[in-house]
């Protein structure tokens, strides 16, 4: 849980960032690689991450740019390049700190009903981002499954050794 605005700013930017990251390595013609049928898809994983970034915060009474585009719970089905779902990201995250800029921290403490359930914010914000990386776990594992580089991440991808001038840890 966050206590101040200072400390989920800067997490958000570096996980936010993390998030675009990984968008941007799906090349197109892997969008919809899934791990079985019936399962969410490298696209439709991305767009369920814009999908909260949109509706989320709304429980807080803020509204990120591109909410327009939920219906209810629900999101629109995804648009048809990745391109454009990093864009939409990317702009629903810079959208959420501005929407933030006249928060103080005594907002995190504040308490809204979400899902059932009574949240205070600073519980909130830290959902968002462990949501987020909940799912690019899921992503980066199927991007290894449709044999694509990973990007780095918290250090560096079995690939990522050599930029290090070092091989890769062994299995």
């Amino acid at each position: 849980m966050f206590r101040r605005l200072e400390d989920f700013t800067s997490s958000w930017k570096e996980e936010a960032g993390k998030t675009l990251a990984l968008f941007e390595a799906i090349p197109e013609g892997a969008r919809g690689t899934a791990v079985a049928e019936g399962h969410r898809d490298l696209a439709r994983v991305a767009w369920h991450l814009v999908a909260t970034l949109l509706e989320m915060p709304g429980h807080m009474g803020l509204t990120v740019k591109g909410a327009d585009l939920m219906e209810g719970y629900d999101i629109k089905v995804p648009p048809p390049a990745m391109a454009e779902i990093c864009r939409t990201y990317a702009e629903a995250s810079a959208s959420l700190l501005e929407g933030m800029a006249g928060w103080s921290d005594a907002d995190l403490e504040r308490e809204d009903d979400l899902y059932g359930e009574t949240w205070k914010r600073g519980r909130t914000l830290f959902a968002l981002i462990a949501h987020q990386i909940h799912h690019r776990g899921q992503m980066t594992v199927l991007l290894r499954q449709a044999g694509l580089k990973v990007p780095d991440t918290y250090g560096p991808a079995k690939e990522g050794w050599v930029a290090y001038g070092m091989e890769a840890p062994s299995v």
